[in-house]
């Protein structure tokens, strides 16, 4: 996670930072990664007020210590039916306890100050004037840390046991494993298809319009921010968005395009299509995505299991998916400066980013979505070779 990080934030520019900053930014945002809370924080002395605040996951070093996480958990579990809860317990604990080193670690390096200039204007003039010297700065709350580090290391855990097809259950969970384990594996493998396609995309656009850093920004640090909102944008969901002042985190231009504006933005695939019609390929991407992780489910599933029981299963699967892509894709970062009640005179000494989404629109949308995919991906799978008695109708 760390050198995912490290590389992310070189290529977004953050080895220029003043102070030997870079191994605590990388620090900060490993912790950001899993949920942690990274506080900002100002002082401008007595003359002056700041206000600062963030809230995002950079989710490609997310996704990557999961994957880490999860092949080092099931690893010692291979080629096994059954594992009694005890046993699992037992390796979960001795992950838990170099994840705990790790992660405090990590937290107490967590923070830096820097200082503002405030340039040679009317701020300028009178914080010479007054001595009054802004700085920003960053620190780690440790206990809020632990408690999100360990939560998300949980849920690493147990999603790595429903999804993998070869992890061993203990016998009491065996009989939630065929409904549940093909639905999660289809919804994890969505997920990750989703982050290759906008890979792929990021690829090709380095290789044919330039700027090959900031793409590989995009890619290290955030492509699922990316690329897990277009596909709620693609089933028809409604974010709102906005980015003022030099606050601003690796994007397509698209996006900083209909982002950058005085209000708040409206995303769906209307308001992006005003700025470029190729958004509207997003439908028919996230249609053969779908179709594909439903038919893989169904093909997974025991042949006994009815087409509407796909369809319903389905739905709950990409609801919770969607959810939780509203959860983690959320934006939330300010900073401003209000000297003598004077802020941010000609110096671009206030900034905002922010991305929200509308949720229960685009849970109703996942549910339309999964229900119509998921039996047609039950239909489509009827011939495909699976245990259990075929079935007649």
């Amino acid at each position: 996670m760390a050198v995912v990080a490290a590389l992310g934030l070189w290529a977004a520019g953050a080895a220029d930072l003043p102070g030997q900053a870079f191994p605590r930014v990388v620090a900060a945002t490993v912790v950001t990664a899993v949920g942690g809370s990274v506080e900002l924080s100002g002082n401008a002395g007595a003359l002056a007020e700041t206000h600062a605040g963030i809230t995002v996951m950079p989710l490609s070093v997310t996704l990557v210590g999961a994957l880490v996480v999860a092949a080092g958990f099931l690893r010692p579990l291979r080629h096994r039916a059954v594992a009694g809860a005890r046993e699992l317990a037992g390796w979960a604990a001795r992950i838990a306890v170099l994840w705990l080193l790790g992660l405090v670690g990590l937290a107490l390096g967590a923070h830096q100050t820097f200082a503002i200039d405030l340039g040679n204007g009317v701020l300028g003039d009178i914080g010479e004037l007054f001595g009054a010297a802004p700085q920003v700065g960053f620190t780690t709350q440790v206990p809020l840390t632990v408690v999100f580090g360990v939560l998300w290391l949980a849920g690493v855990l147990v999603l790595a046991l429903l999804v993998a097809p070869g992890a061993p259950l203990p016998a009491p969970l065996l009989r939630f494993q065929e409904s549940v384990r093909p639905a999660a594996y289809a919804m994890v493998v969505l997920l990750l298809a989703c982050v290759v396609v906008g890979v792929l995309v990021a690829l090709v656009t380095a290789a044919t319009r330039g700027h090959p850093a900031d793409s590989f920004a995009v890619i290290l640090l955030g492509m699922p921010n990316v690329a897990w909102p277009a596909l709620t944008i693609g089933l028809g969901a409604t974010w709102h968005g906005r980015v003022d002042g030099p606050f601003g985190l690796p994007m397509p231009h698209l996006l900083d395009e209909v982002l950058r504006t005085p209000d708040v933005s409206t995303l769906n695939l209307g308001t992006l299509a005003e700025h470029d019609g190729k958004v509207w390929w997003l439908v028919v991407v996230d249609a053969v995505l779908l179709l594909g992780v439903a038919f893989l489910m169904a093909a997974r599933s025991p042949a006994g299991v009815r087409s509407w029981q796909h369809a319903v299963r389905m739905a709950v699967a990409l609801a919770l998916t969607v959810l939780m892509i509203c959860l983690v894709g959320r934006i939330s970062a300010h900073y401003g400066l209000s000297l003598l009640g004077i802020g941010d005179v000609g110096g671009g000494l206030s900034g905002e980013l922010l991305l929200r989404p509308e949720v229960w629109g685009a849970l109703g949308l996942a549910v339309l979505w999964g229900l119509v995919t998921g039996f047609l991906g039950a239909l489509s799978a009827r011939r495909v070779h699976r245990r259990g008695e075929v079935e007649t109708s």
